[in-house]
């Protein structure tokens, strides 16, 4: 029961009735610990991992139904644990408040830990999980230029969709003029300029020019 773990978890005393502090593997190192978190959003077991729980004996066998239920915070965690060592998982609101008064109350399952090491060591790891994903996505520059030509590509197939239909358009008014004129830009220049072909005198040659650069 859900409400039933959440109240339970704001008492140390009370909360210890239901967990018990069985076995403890700290960290090597912070490099250690943000290499582990990492694995652990991305849903990997790591050597480290698998050590400490083969080491409690939780190993399942292939095939058969493991005797112990592991209780992860992590699904992705989970099905990986569950697939790779045949232990079996499970997820849930139940164990995510039961990790969360293990959190709230850690130092006092550990003798020797204080509750100001705990934090300190939880906020280093926070920073430094934070700028290990910040700096993977924010500065692959690379992915600015990726975009940056996917954007001119896709700007270049609108402008010659565009152009497309303009020819195919004022072709119906103005048929010998796609024969003369095989540039996009100059084209358009030329449409906006003209109008309509009856209205074409020796006043619009001058215009003409400049727009095509070329006295014939």
């Amino acid at each position: 029961n859900v409400s039933a773990v959440q109240d339970r978890a704001r008492d140390f005393d009370r909360f210890s009735t239901l967990v018990k502090l069985e076995s403890f593997c700290p960290f090597e190192s912070a490099e250690d610990a943000l290499e582990n978190i990492n694995c652990v959003s991305e849903g990997v077991v790591t050597k480290t991992l698998e050590a400490f729980l083969e080491g409690r004996g939780l190993r399942g066998k292939t095939g058969k139904k493991s005797k112990v239920m592991l209780g992860v915070s992590e699904p992705k965690l989970g099905n990986a644990i569950q697939e790779g060592m045949s232990i079996s998982c499970q997820s849930n609101d139940v164990i995510g408040e039961l990790v969360r008064g293990i959190r709230m109350h850690f130092h006092k399952f550990v003798s020797g830990l204080g509750e100001i090491d705990v934090q300190t060591a939880q906020r280093g790891l926070a920073h430094s999980y934070s700028r290990s994903k910040v700096k993977f996505n924010v500065n692959r520059i690379d992915n600015m230029i990726i975009q940056a030509i996917a954007l001119l590509d896709q700007l270049d197939k609108d402008v010659n969709t565009f152009a497309m239909r303009v020819r195919e358009w004022y072709d119906w008014h103005f048929p010998e003029l796609v024969k003369v004129v095989n540039e996009n830009f100059t084209y358009a220049r030329l449409v906006k300029f003209i109008g309509n072909k009856s209205t074409l005198s020796e006043e619009s040659l001058a215009g003409l020019e400049e727009i095509t650069m070329d006295a014939d």
